[in-house]
């Protein structure tokens, strides 16, 4: 792997090709996006940069050291590990990388550490990996993947660079899925399309069954909304209350709406994703009116939104399928 294999984050490769080139590199990095956004690619394709024989600024997969970073037991490159799934401690971190990092590099001038799902560093494991970030070796450099990087605490934000990974376009995310996956066709485009520009999710979503599953599920619940009483929407809360499936849920929604959108602005077919559900989908754009679709858009933006406040969930659930419901 190299950085011509990440796809639409051309500043965030730029930033780390200069920086081992121009030999400025900092000790802390953070790398933010979401879950499938390719911050595990990138900083592994970058810590395999910086520890090149060559020294070109990607790594050349023919040295030592690259063919070591390839098979993960390149010896001055530590991925952090936790045993429980939801905290890393304190204890973690003092012994994989405060204590590590004291000792020089085996064979390449640097170490690089890197701590995927970083947020879940407890306060007192910040606190820890804070004073190495303060004072770190020369040699050190220290990549913290998370989805949020609003819970790390301030004094660890002012002291890394923050990379925010950006959006992928849908093209770019069909054509990686064409060429790199062997998906094409109508998967092809509904897997992008549900992305929301996140690469990992649009490759999970073509390879698994249980994502076709999920959009018959999702989509059979909209195509019935419109005939649901309260007991019935409160029912359908609780299938959609598991927050490892709620994005996804949110987002076969927001296309099914989109898809809607689309038919009411012209007959051309081919900007609609659910080609196998046109009909139903002409069907629902000859009864509402184009504020009533942007309405429902609205909505689920407006949840998605809600959800990163840590908003009760089901209340906020309701409410998107009361509006999903109603007319007017």
């Amino acid at each position: 792997m190299n950085f011509s294999d990440v796809i639409g984050q051309e500043k965030i490769v730029a930033h780390m090709k200069s920086a081992i080139l121009e030999k400025k590199l900092s000790h802390a990095y953070i790398l933010s996006g979401e879950k499938g956004s390719g911050k595990k690619l990138i900083s592994g394709i970058f810590a395999a940069a910086i520890q090149c024989e060559k020294g070109l600024g990607s790594p050349c997969g023919e040295c030592q050291s690259c063919k070591q970073a390839a098979g993960g037991n390149n010896p001055d490159i530590h991925w952090i590990t936790h045993e429980k799934p939801n905290v890393i401690s304190v204890d973690e971190i003092r012994v994989q990388l405060n204590s590590d990092i004291t000792i020089k590099p085996y064979s390449r001038p640097h170490k690089v550490y890197i701590i995927d799902e970083a947020e879940k560093m407890n306060e007192q494991a910040q606190n820890a990996i804070l004073k190495t970030i303060e004072e770190p070796p020369e040699y050190a450099v220290i990549i913290l993947l998370v989805t949020n990087e609003k819970l790390f605490l301030p004094t660890i934000l002012s002291r890394c660079i923050l990379l925010n990974l950006r959006a992928v376009s849908k093209a770019k995310i069909q054509k990686l899925l064409e060429e790199k996956h062997g998906i094409s066709g109508y998967m092809a485009e509904v897997a992008a399309g549900f992305a929301d520009g996140v690469p990992g999710r649009a490759i999970e979503f073509a390879e698994s069954d249980r994502f076709i599953e999920l959009k018959a599920d999702v989509l059979s619940l909209l195509k019935r909304v419109d005939g649901m009483d309260a007991g019935q929407l409160y029912g359908a809360i609780k299938g959609w209350s598991d927050k490892a499936e709620l994005q996804e849920r949110l987002s076969l929604t927001n296309m099914w709406y989109r898809d809607i959108l689309v038919a009411k602005s012209t007959d051309d077919t081919v900007g609609i994703l659910f080609k196998d559900e046109e009909t139903a989908i002409y069907n629902a754009a000859s009864e509402l009116s184009y504020q009533e679709i942007i309405r429902k858009l609205d909505a689920i933006s407006t949840l998605k939104e809600r959800i990163k406040a840590n908003v009760n969930l089901d209340a906020s659930l309701m409410l998107l399928f009361l509006t999903l419901r109603d007319r007017g």
